[in-house]
């Protein structure tokens, strides 16, 4: 059979788009780093500049102002295209296409400036409102997720370590060690979005030695410049020195806080994957969901999966920064162009897609506490051993003595389970051993699994007081409605 070819009928169909977008972030994100968001921010870019220029005395006219401000969003792309194929850079096709259709203002369009000046800031705009998209969403996941922890918080589950089952805890204790990571999450990315400065007007290297050329060497004004520039656009300081471009450490600070955010939501959706298993606790699960092809019976927990997924890309993302950040020679080289064009869309659009379905499963849940409770019962008995023995103690018996006694029946109990199968019978065989008969009308409190969980419950209870409610108040006066999952 041969391969499949390409046809011209099937033009609409050729150009490769990432699932990204095709699939999984929102339509904000997408827009974010949307071709019509980045150009339309460098003729913003410009036109703030020619504003700044002509107030500090350059001889820009009102008229040349106002044109361009009739243009900020009319892109034509295709003259752009065809001019980036002729000049091969787009910076200067852009010019040229904003120049002729402004051509009053075409002669100050981008006057002074390096490329960097529109490529670098507008970056640094972009980066600073995705992570104004990203963090309501991680505000209504914590939201959702403090609500499960309380309302499961007294709900004794298994523990595991090891992925053995080791003491007790509660299910909503165990929800806010994930409220605790994301925690830390929000803090990262509320901090990352706080740090961004503008690069401002800083000339070829960095020097502002364009700029200083404008102004006659009045270095005061050069100056003002690029604080005016700075305050133009919605930042209260620029970086203080940068070469042709911003620090690519920015970038490498900006990712790596994203991929811990990865990391979260791995870790998060990994341990709902293991309960669904266990079928303690499953994520969401349409009436007319499918969960194999094969299998009609199967409810596989595909929304944690898909995280699990795209939080790996994520991951991966933050290694491409801080090579980029390593590699930068002098005052920079264009290797990082391409580099990031990919990378830092890749790594917001990947965060926005995880949080969207991390919502959506923090929004419906499903906790069986019969079933925890059965795991509970079969693993309790060896957990209540030492209870006993201090009950025994109390009422005149011997530890040693008692300590073998129950060493003895642990090990008959873990036969039946392993050998053949069967329920842990240790309570059983407990009651029918006249040795513990002065205990016996304890032993249903000793075995009351709500004593064994500590102070997970005023943890829980803690924790939100003292650490999450404070932080939600960031976000209780923005609109945070449900998700639904479109694929």
């Amino acid at each position: 059979m041969s391969e499949p070819v390409a046809k011209s009928s099937d033009s609409e169909f050729c150009n490769y788009r990432s699932p990204l977008s095709t699939r999984y972030a929102s339509k904000e994100m997408q827009f974010n780093f949307s071709d019509q968001n980045k150009f339309r921010t460098w003729r913003w870019l410009w036109l703030h500049l020619a504003k700044a220029e002509m107030e500090l005395g350059l001889s820009i006219t009102p008229d040349q102002i106002a044109e361009m401000e009739a243009h900020l969003d009319n892109i034509d792309f295709s003259a752009a295209a065809a001019e980036e194929r002729k000049t091969r850079h787009d910076v200067m096709a852009h010019v040229h296409v904003f120049g002729n259709q402004c051509p009053k203002a075409a002669p100050i369009i981008h006057l002074g400036a390096t490329s960097c000046y529109v490529g670098d800031n507008a970056d640094l705009l972009i980066l600073r409102a995705g992570f104004n998209v990203l963090l309501p969403k991680l505000g209504g996941v914590l939201t959702r997720l403090s609500k499960f922890a309380h309302e499961y918080r007294s709900l004794p589950t298994l523990g595991f370590t090891h992925l053995q089952p080791a003491q007790l805890t509660t299910v909503g204790k165990r929800a806010s060690l994930w409220l605790h990571d994301l925690l830390m999450d929000e803090r990262a990315l509320r901090r990352a979005r706080d740090d961004l400065r503008f690069r401002g007007v800083k000339g070829t290297t960095g020097t502002q030695a364009s700029f200083l050329q404008l102004f006659d060497g009045d270095g005061e004004k050069v100056k003002q410049l690029d604080l005016l520039v700075t305050k133009m656009a919605g930042f209260e300081k620029c970086y203080p020195v940068t070469g042709q471009t911003y620090s690519r450490k920015v970038d490498a600070e900006c990712i790596n806080v994203l991929a811990s955010l990865g990391s979260t939501v791995h870790k998060i959706c990994s341990d709902i994957r293991l309960l669904a298993n266990m079928k303690e606790v499953e994520e969401p699960f349409e009436t007319t969901q499918i969960g194999s092809s094969a299998m009609p019976y199967k409810r596989n927990p595909m929304r944690s999966e898909r995280c699990c997924s795209i939080a790996r890309h994520l991951m991966t993302l933050a290694s491409n920064t801080l090579q980029t950040a390593a590699t930068q020679w002098m005052e920079r080289t264009l290797d990082d162009s391409a580099n990031r064009r990919i990378t830092l869309a890749e790594a917001f659009l990947s965060a926005d897609a995880v949080l969207i379905t991390l919502q959506n499963i923090t929004e419906g849940l499903v906790v069986y506490p019969k079933v925890i409770a059965r795991h509970v019962a079969q693993e309790l008995p060896f957990m209540s051993t030492e209870n006993v023995i201090m009950a025994m103690v109390k009422a005149g018996g011997d530890r040693q003595v008692c300590h073998e006694k129950i060493r003895v029946l642990s090990h008959q109990a873990g036969a039946q389970v392993k050998q053949h199968g069967l329920d842990n019978d240790l309570v059983e065989r407990i009651r029918k051993d006249p040795y513990f008969a002065p205990i016996l009308g304890q032993l249903d409190g000793l075995l009351d699994p709500s004593t064994f969980v500590g102070r997970a419950p005023e943890q829980v209870e803690e924790f939100l007081n003292e650490e999450v409610y404070s932080v939600l108040k960031t976000y209780e006066n923005i609109e945070q409605a449900p998700v639904t999952l479109l694929i």
